[in-house]
């Protein structure tokens, strides 16, 4: 801990000290304040605009990080959300869709979070570029969807991609391809963040440059600084200039996270006649969702609450699927009009996510982050959906890619449903083994991907390869101990086996 936090924490428990408090959190802020200065004076005069935009951001985040103490959230004012709150989506489809679909599409604009890099499925640069389906990209796929929309209903729906800094460039790169598409394609970049030493709490960056010994220093403070990145850009002004009413902002790697018309017609045309300005899709929780942040009614308002907010007393409580049933998808449809109010009024409350990280040379460092959808509670007539599942298809592992490549899925116009030669909905539970974790090795151990139709269950573990036109069904262990390879033979049919030990072919 900090010498600085250390003498917080103790001032907060000697009553009267406030004084003391405040003078070392203004010690401190100067502090700062200064070496953002001095980070500021070596920014080249055509990044000086953006450069101090960034920092007065990161000033201001700072700020609030150091004012605020303990749990955000105090849990015993969390209720469950009223009814009327979160509406199940087969209601909102019962509705229908109107004749002029066409010009409720024209309202909209497509925003993906594009700012993360494939490093966690051993991949160099944007994840958004790594091959899911038949060669297709998960921007392939995005932009096929949209052209399609576009298409279907001679609509002029945009797709903006918010960048990072760390995938500004590779993306730009590859978006020529789509110059002949029928999809206007934006980006803009998210912020640059320094990254605090954790014992000191100052920057560790000492310029602005982002390469050689400064590469670790700094980072994109997660998908809530979309709402300032997005209004600096300009382009909030421009959609809203064009007459666009609502963005839907997903992960480009959900590839659930399709434009859905009905959930746009009950924004565009509520029953109520009062519009939302902020829908959040929600989801039935599984066992593999415990951790995934839910919707609460706090202070009379809907509130999204995160698992790093609970206090550690409550935590098996948060992950009960009984008490909070729903997690938030990720997927939002936001007013462009009220991000544009709230964000010149500098209302809009996303609790800090203090993000611990330990830098290549051993350096324990801090990362100050937001969640876009955090920012429910600051606007007004929000409401969650209950979505089907299927509008939650997130590729963060080869096992994710594995059901996605696999048979349980076909593609049509960019976009994945499940197969109908799947007797049930549900979707298997796949767990591949270590060996397996970055693409390359992953598509090398599978000469062709299995038949999966009716899998319930996969765990791999070990040095294990498959033949081509392997079949699997109900539940199957494959497991390689140490120093064993087990090659499964082409052609062959697993049902409900466990394979262990040693198994090798070899062609002769």
């Amino acid at each position: 801990m900090s010498r600085f936090v250390q003498d917080l924490s103790k001032a907060m428990s000697q009553d009267g000290a406030s004084q003391f408090q405040e003078v070392i959190r203004q010690e401190l802020e100067l502090s700062v304040k200064k070496e953002l200065e001095k980070i500021l004076t070596t920014a080249p005069s055509h990044e000086f605009e953006h450069t101090k935009k960034d920092l007065d951001g990161f000033r201001k985040l700072f700020h609030r990080f150091l004012q605020e103490k303990g749990p955000s959230v105090d849990w015993g004012k969390i209720q469950r959300p009223p009814e009327d709150s979160i509406q199940p989506y087969e209601k909102i489809k019962a509705r229908g869709l109107p004749d002029n679909i066409s010009s409720v599409l024209n309202k909209l604009v497509v925003v993906k979070l594009n700012g993360g890099l494939g490093t966690s499925m051993g991949c160099k640069g944007p994840k958004s570029l790594i091959g899911v389906r038949n060669e297709n990209t998960f921007l392939d796929l995005t932009v096929q969807q949209i052209e399609h929309l576009n298409k279907t209903y001679n609509t002029d729906v945009p797709l903006v991609l918010m960048n990072s800094f760390n995938t500004d460039e590779d993306t730009k790169k590859i978006l020529q391809k789509y110059n002949h598409c029928r999809v206007k394609i934006y980006t803009f970049n998210q912020s640059r963040y320094p990254r605090i030493n954790k014992e000191s709490l100052l920057p560790v960056a000492k310029d602005v440059s982002y390469s050689g010994e400064n590469t670790e220093a700094w980072y994109p403070p997660g998908h809530g600084d979309i709402y300032a990145s997005f209004y600096n850009s300009g382009l909030l002004d421009t959609f809203i200039g064009e007459g666009k009413e609502y963005i839907f902002v997903s992960n480009i790697d959900n590839l659930g996270a399709t434009v859905d018309l009905y959930i746009l017609n009950h924004l565009m045309n509520p029953p109520n006649g009062k519009r939302c300005e902020f829908v959040m899709e929600v989801t039935n929780k599984t066992r593999a969702d415990v951790k995934g942040g839910t919707l609460t009614q706090y202070e009379g308002k809907l509130r999204l609450v995160e698992i790093a907010q609970v206090p550690k007393a409550h935590v098996d409580e948060f992950k009960s699927v009984s008490k909070f049933k729903i997690f938030n998808t990720n997927n939002l449809w936001i007013s462009l009009a009220a991000v544009k109010r709230l964000q010149e009024q500098n209302a809009i409350d996303m609790e800090i996510i203090v993000n611990p990280k330990t830098l290549d040379g051993g350096l324990n460092v801090i990362q100050l982050e937001t969640a876009v959808g955090a920012a429910i509670k600051s606007f007004e007539n929000s409401l969650g959906i209950n979505v089907p599942r299927s509008r939650f298809l997130p590729v963060k592992t080869t096992s994710d890619l594995l059901l996605v490549m696999s048979n349980l899925y076909s593609l049509n116009a960019g976009s994945l449903t499940m197969s109908e030669k799947r007797e049930f909905p549900t979707v298997p539970l796949v767990k591949l083994g270590s060996s397996f974790t970055k693409v390359q090795d992953y598509l090398r151990r599978f000469e062709s991907i299995p038949d999966m139709l009716e899998l319930d269950h996969l765990t791999v573990s070990g040095d294990v390869t498959f033949g081509k036109n392997v079949s699997l069904k109900g539940t199957v262990i494959i497991i390689a101990n140490h120093g064993d390879r087990i090659d499964i033979p082409p052609g062959a049919v697993l049902e409900n086996k466990i394979v262990s030990g040693n198994l090798r072919i070899l062609d002769h």
